[in-house]
C-alpha cells in the first residue's frame, strides 16, 4: 500500500503551511476577458474564493510555487497583477466585514 507523501519535502521533513490571501487584477481588454476565467479557475483549485478577485487559504510552499507557475502562464506582466499576502497562520489576522458578509467566507477571529 502506497502512502500519500504530498505533505513531505525532500529529506522527509513536513512542509509548513502558510495562510495566503491572493488578490488579482486582470485588465479587461479582449484578451483579458479570456484570461479572467482561467485565472479564477486556477486560483479556485488551491484556495477559497471569498470576493470578486480575492482568494484565501492555507498552502504548503510547494503548492504556492505550483500556483505561481500556473498563473504565470496566464498573467500578462505588462498589464495584469497578482498580489499574495502570506502569514504563518490565519490566527495572526483579524477580518472585519464592512457591508455584505458572504456565507461562503472562512472565519478569522
Amino acid at each position: 500500500m502506497k502512502k500519500n507523501m504530498n505533505h513531505l519535502k525532500s529529506g522527509g521533513r513536513k512542509e509548513k503551511k502558510m495562510y495566503i490571501i491572493l488578490v488579482y487584477d486582470i485588465v479587461m481588454d479582449n484578451d483579458g476577458k479570456k484570461i479572467l476565467p482561467k485565472v479564477y479557475k486556477c486560483c479556485k483549485k488551491y484556495l477559497t474564493h471569498i470576493q470578486n478577485s480575492v482568494f484565501e487559504g492555507e498552502l504548503q510552499t510547494s503548492q504556492i510555487l505550483r500556483l505561481q507557475s500556473e498563473l504565470q502562464g496566464f498573467i500578462r506582466k505588462d498589464k495584469d497583477s497578482v498580489i499574495i499576502f502570506k502569514s504563518r497562520s490565519e490566527r495572526w489576522l483579524q477580518k472585519e466585514f464592512w457591508g455584505k458578509e458572504d456565507d461562503k467566507m472562512s472565519f478569522i477571529i
